[in-house]
């Protein structure tokens, strides 16, 4: 079993300790100590990083796991270690701490949460840049309910509360029964209790700091449901919080400044926005409804007459998914037509639903036997690509393949 020194002081930084096992793969190390001052992940709390160094040797720690045999893993420099070695911890201090101040940020704001609105707290993970803890509340969550919750927490937070942590065999009744939320009916072993003044009273199997002060401030970041009743909070407490804010401020306000009108709030400028590039594409699609007329009273002029069908052959410059549209827009508007278009490696051919003759389906497989590439369609749209010849001869074999069909 590992000796947990986080446990009896949650701010030691370094240590010695003893290699009880170790496993090595390429540069990569897994290594059992007798005791360690590194945190293992769990309970939302993510394991502890930094270095074990030895003479001769250095793992750079980047994962700490297990329960009651801790194991040490990360990146190995210099030789092999030995079992028995004596080695030197020291902890990733910056990386520990600001997840002390999350954790216990989290039991506050979890605690007025259940005060405030007998919500509890059923989720709580920990990430590099903020947290996350998911409640229950049947009701509609709103920025209301969490700036009342946010000054409630964050005046536990300036009142400077110490932060107790106590071992126990076996619960006390009285202890039992003040927890903000019932101990699991299979807990074995030592039992752990956070006490955080008359706020908060919850096994917790975490590294907390001393006093509340520590935990610097408290910030819910967002907020949203994810299930009919479970809302997931996204907060930071301390310098995560800091960072995480700095960063959306600088977001909002070099986004305000690419808007025209550069006026706070953000949300009415966004609204102007949205409601431009909904003119903006009503006006675009009147244009491209008068290019197309346009544009098909100019290809029907030019359109040859085959056995009383009109067939507009050309290249098109256009993508083929707005070639697309504009075709089926021609055919459908003008019965006895068929439409051969060849564009930037894609062909499109098209006619009237109520113009009889080839399939162009069919059309575009006698295409393919001769310029290659593959397509499919239908009776009366077609579309292929991957050609071997260029759209000038591809359309030249489709128009004389449609010609043969049409006066066979």
């Amino acid at each position: 079993m590992t000796l947990k020194l986080f446990y009896t002081n949650p701010y030691l930084m370094e240590a010695s300790a003893k290699i009880m096992d170790i496993e090595v793969k390429e540069n990569k190390a897994r290594v059992l100590l007798d005791r360690t001052i590194f945190y293992p992940e769990g309970g939302g709390q993510p394991s502890d990083r930094g270095v074990i160094k030895g003479n001769g040797f250095r793992i750079e720690v980047e994962k700490v796991e297990g329960k009651n045999e801790i194991w040490h893993e990360g990146t190995l420099k210099g030789r092999i270690p030995e079992k028995g070695e004596e080695v030197k911890l020291e902890l990733d201090w910056e990386w520990r701490y600001e997840n002390m101040r999350q954790h216990t940020g989290q039991h506050i704001l979890s605690a007025i949460l259940k005060r405030m609105y007998n919500s509890d707290t059923t989720g709580f993970q920990i990430f590099p840049e903020y947290n996350k803890i998911e409640i229950n509340f049947d009701e509609e969550l709103t920025w209301e309910h969490i700036l009342a919750a946010e000054l409630e927490a964050n005046e536990v937070v300036w009142a400077n509360i110490p932060v107790e942590v106590e071992e126990y065999e076996e619960l006390p009744e009285e202890v039992r029964s003040a927890l903000r939320k019932s101990l699991p009916e299979d807990i074995s072993g030592k039992i752990r209790v956070v006490k955080i003044g008359d706020v908060d009273l919850i096994p917790c199997g975490g590294t907390h700091v001393k006093n509340t002060g520590e935990v610097g401030f408290i910030k819910v970041l967002n907020f949203y449901r994810k299930t009919k009743n479970i809302w997931r909070i996204e907060f930071a407490c301390g310098y995560r919080a800091l960072i995480y804010l700095d960063r959306l401020l600088q977001d909002y306000w070099e986004s305000l400044d690419k808007m025209p009108n550069k006026n706070r709030p953000l949300t009415d400028r966004i609204e102007e926005l949205k409601q431009e590039l909904e003119n903006a594409e009503k006006e675009k699609v009147e244009l491209r409804r008068e290019l197309w007329e346009w544009k098909g009273k100019a290809l029907l002029s030019n359109a040859d007459e085959i056995d009383g069908i009109k067939v507009i052959s050309y290249i098109e410059s256009m993508d083929m998914k707005d070639a697309q549209a504009f075709i089926v827009h021609l055919v459908d508007k003008n019965p006895n037509t068929m439409v051969l278009a060849v564009g930037k490696n894609y062909a499109i051919f098209a006619k009237n639903k109520d113009t009889k003759g080839i399939s162009m389906n069919e059309l575009l497989k006698e295409v393919l036997r001769e310029v290659g590439g593959g397509g499919g369609g239908s009776e009366i749209l077609a579309r292929g690509g991957g050609f071997k010849k260029t759209p000038e001869e591809v359309l030249e074999v489709a128009k004389r393949i449609l010609k043969e069909k049409l006066k066979s």
